[in-house]
């Protein structure tokens, strides 16, 4: 059913995706899948690489670590944008097109009253790709 599965990753925040991060590698198991750590990074120093090549060899290090624990086939593919904060939800849709994604599981956050004003990544993944997207809460 799902070849490719992606999974959109913050590795500044890896430790609080467990549970997405097992969701997708119990569906990888499932359908016999690739799943596909996507990172989004910027050109300038940041908490987890001074530099893009260095956060996608992070980026490539965490997908291996996954593949060991979870005993599933796994890819990287780390994107580089000038301002993520303003351009996430295109950088997401791009991405996940161009990965040729079935499936896009990603954590989200609780709704909130801002979710009227302005939807979440998630949401707005899910109104505008065409590969279907899992939410995971938690």
């Amino acid at each position: 059913m799902f070849q490719k599965i992606v999974v959109p990753i913050d590795l500044a925040h890896a430790e609080r995706l467990e549970r997405t991060l097992r969701i997708g590698a119990d569906l990888a198991r499932h359908y016999k899948s690739e799943l596909c750590f996507l990172g989004i990074t910027t050109t300038t120093p940041g908490a987890i690489a001074r530099r893009p090549e260095e956060f996608a060899e992070k980026l490539e290090s965490f997908a291996r670590d996954q593949a060991a624990r979870h005993g599933v086939a796994t890819s990287s593919h780390a994107l580089v944008d000038h301002d993520p904060s303003v351009q996430m939800d295109r950088t997401l849709l791009a991405a996940t097109e161009t990965l040729g994604a079935d499936l896009v599981v990603m954590a989200t956050h609780l709704p909130n009253v801002t979710d009227y004003i302005w939807s979440g990544h998630g949401a707005h993944l899910a109104a505008h790709s065409s590969a279907s997207v899992m939410l995971v809460r938690g």
